[in-house]
């Protein structure tokens, strides 16, 4: 597993010592650090509220040393822990399907997968194109692998976002109108006053993100040739 800086990693809590916090980095042998002033913004009270051994944290790369990686547990955005959780649980269901089929093999064949991709990428590719599955473990044991992959539902993700749109023109409605009706793939909905909701969905949290930023740097475009004043939170 190469870590560069800016790698967002599922990290465990080993122990604290003094005002730094050790901890073991997910598919790596190579410890972790955190400094006191990367744990969270501003002062902190007490240092148990946020690290315990054996809590799982998820943290940003900073440095990566000889013996050891810095990181940092406050520069993480929650969108991208999200992010790192929903992708873990996936990895995990995938290893739970390999196990099903392959039982003891499991450990051996998941190594030569991950020489190629990750699990869940090559098991995504695997459904539309088995081969290279099949090279690894076999026609038969492929198969089963794939039915029960194309049986999983899809999960969507939903992500919401405040937006506040108004006017003064005497045709301001419909310039409203004309302005969230933009774009199919996002649900907009009236709250009250001006205020309105913008629903994304998508099949990852990063690619459901991105339509919504999308969407209001094309709404602030849009509001500003119709004279409309906009703002989101």
């Amino acid at each position: 597993m190469e870590i560069e800086p800016g790698d967002i990693l599922i990290c465990t809590v080993e122990k604290t010592v003094g005002t730094t916090v050790f901890v073991d980095i997910e598919g790596t042998k190579i410890p972790g650090t955190i400094i006191l002033s990367e744990i969270a913004a501003g002062r902190i009270r007490n240092l148990r509220d946020y690290v315990v051994p054996k809590k799982t944290i998820i943290c940003k790369v900073l440095r990566v040393m000889n013996d050891h990686i810095e990181l940092s547990l406050r520069r993480v955005k929650e969108k991208e822990q999200k992010e790192v959780f929903e992708k873990s649980k996936l990895e995990k269901s995938y290893k739970n399907i390999l196990k099903s089929i392959l039982k003891e093999k499991t450990p051996e064949i998941i190594e030569k997968i991950k020489e190629k991709a990750s699990i869940q990428e090559f098991l995504e590719i695997s459904k539309e194109n088995p081969k290279e599955l099949e090279k690894i473990i076999g026609k038969e044991d492929a198969k089963k692998v794939i039915e029960i992959l194309k049986k999983q539902k899809e999960k969507t993700f939903y992500l919401k976002k405040e937006i506040k749109l108004t006017s003064i023109n005497s045709d301001g409605i419909r310039c409203i109108k004309n302005v969230l009706s933009k774009r199919e793939d996002i649900e907009v909905k009236y709250i009250a006053a001006g205020r309105y909701s913008l629903i994304s969905k998508g099949e990852t949290l990063k690619k459901t993100d991105q339509k919504i930023k999308e969407f209001i740097e094309d709404l602030e475009k849009a509001c500003k040739k119709e004279n409309l004043e906009f703002s989101s939170n």
